[in-house]
């Protein structure tokens, strides 16, 4: 007897899950994901170096490429289509603040504040900061090693940047994300430390040093690299420079079945923008959130397997057992 197989359901899903990871601006490499390898990945531990940004909402694609008819003969026909133009855009909202969603949500450069100085003249992206510490060797990505007078200086909760002094290089700065572009020199020595992303939560202070929430997104730090209180977070409406990342929104299905969209490259085209919704649509409370919109350009790539210009890769991995 033959068995009686039917055709699955369209997923349904209650949100969508938003990874991301640092494009290398210098060598324009992307991120590559592998839904075979890599896709029964648990949704609250990605696979390095994927960073979770939690569910977001209003999660929308929109391709704008255009296709053009080949014509041939008289009088002229349609031949075949051809690919005219390579265009896509990514829309979303994020649910949380935190660095990386604001960064992501500006389409300009996002820095740190820096703990000011006593004294210091104000300023609109952060005043003269209190001079950085050194780190000491034998730091790790959650232990940071420093002078005991220096681990004196930080109770817990406080929130550090980590990083290089500025030297008067140009170019793509910060690690392990480019945070800026510089096309002259400044006289900032603390220039790196405000545009890194590599920051942290300190959790407990002890006369040795530091211990970190999570580890840091550059790992261990480099010799030579200092430490400075940070005391939130700003960015700019206007400026030159674009970030860059490679992103992954997942669709979770009820039945066990996921959806990936992966965007090898994505550059935000919007300023930032926020969205205003109110917290409790039934009772009239005064309060409500404010979100995070975000709107990308989906930037193209060559895909090795047969050099064709890729923006997007869509997979499906169906639920188990289910008809295909």
């Amino acid at each position: 007897m033959t068995a009686n197989w039917f055709l699955s359901p369209a997923p349904a899903a209650r949100r969508v899950r938003a990874y991301f990871a640092p494009v290398n601006r210098a060598t324009q490499t992307p991120v590559l994901f592998d839904p075979a390898e890599q896709g029964a990945f648990n949704l609250n531990a990605p696979p390095a170096p994927w960073l979770d940004l939690g569910w977001i909402q209003g999660f929308t694609r929109h391709s704008a490429g255009k296709s053009a008819p080949l014509l041939t003969g008289i009088p002229a026909a349609p031949l075949e289509q051809v690919r005219e133009s390579l265009q896509a855009q990514v829309s979303l909202q994020f649910l949380s603040w935190t660095k990386l969603t604001m960064a992501l949500a500006t389409g300009s450069q996002h820095m740190n504040l820096l703990a000011p100085a006593s004294g210091a003249t104000p300023a609109a992206d952060g005043a003269q900061a209190v001079p950085a510490v050194t780190v000491q060797s034998g730091s790790t990505a959650t232990q940071i090693m420093l002078a005991a007078t220096d681990a004196a200086q930080f109770l817990p909760g406080s929130m550090i940047a980590l990083d290089a002094d500025y030297t008067g290089q140009t170019g793509f700065l910060g690690s392990p994300v480019a945070g800026a572009y510089l096309r002259q020199p400044l006289s900032d020595v603390d220039y790196i430390r405000r545009i890194t992303f590599n920051v942290g939560l300190v959790t407990q202070v002890t006369s040795t040093g530091l211990t970190l929430a999570r580890p840091l997104p550059a790992g261990a730090p480099a010799a030579g690299a200092k430490l400075q209180a940070i005391t939130g977070f700003v960015d700019r409406e206007g400026g030159t420079f674009y970030q860059e990342w490679s992103a992954l929104f997942v669709v979770s299905g009820t039945q066990g079945e996921r959806i990936f969209f992966h965007y090898p490259r994505l550059q935000p085209i919007t300023g930032a923008e926020e969205a205003v919704v109110p917290l409790n649509t039934r009772q009239k409370t005064g309060l409500e959130r404010t979100l995070l919109k975000a709107q990308f350009l989906a930037l193209p790539v060559v895909d090795p397997l047969d050099t064709e210009r890729v923006l997007c890769y869509r997979s499906f991995l169906p639920a188990p057992h289910a008809a295909i």
